[in-house]
């Protein structure tokens, strides 16, 4: 059973991450069209520079997740190579529970208030011409974050999973 809850945790965040790919696409033309405009129109607008910078923000928020799942996230690595299979399910499952999860937790509820403050006011951009409903890019955070949490609970399932299953072979 918590192998199926791993498994659509883990089709959940690819398909996001596949979906979120595109808009790096939708983002190297913006910033095509917005270099145009600017050098040889002699001319710019804030709500281009802004959208250029809430794309980002959803590539990176909304494909953290993504990333964790495909082990493309940054590891510090100075003996992990170096361990066995078991070994390093204890430092994923450890490093997971401890840090990576309450971090989650933490982040998730500030980063929702924060958005939802923004929400209440019905923040906008402060540059003329700038985006309306800036907390939309605000509650990506927390949709990020908490995309990032379901992909921490797979990887504890996972590395469980391998830790009994070393624990097994090792008793056999």
């Amino acid at each position: 059973m918590l192998e199926r809850i791993a498994n659509r945790i883990d089709r959940l965040n690819d398909w996001v991450g596949r979906q979120v790919s595109w808009l790096n696409t939708i983002l190297v033309a913006l910033v095509c069209v917005d270099v145009f405009i600017r050098y040889f129109l002699s001319d710019s607008s804030a709500w281009i520079m802004e959208l250029e910078w809430h794309l980002f923000a959803a590539i990176f928020l909304l494909g953290a997740g993504y990333a964790f799942q495909h082990d493309r996230h940054v590891r510090v690595d100075l003996f992990y190579t170096n361990m066995s299979k078991r070994d390093q399910a204890m430092v994923d499952f450890i490093g997971t529970l401890l840090f990576l999860v309450p971090w989650c937790l933490v982040l998730i509820f500030v980063s929702y208030r924060y958005a939802w403050q923004s929400f209440i006011i019905r923040e906008s951009s402060p540059d003329p011409g700038g985006l309306p409903a800036r907390y939309v890019v605000k509650f990506l955070m927390s949709i990020g974050l908490f995309l990032l949490l379901l992909q921490a609970i797979s990887k504890l399932i996972r590395t469980g999973i391998t830790l009994r299953d070393t624990r097994k072979n090792e008793t056999e």
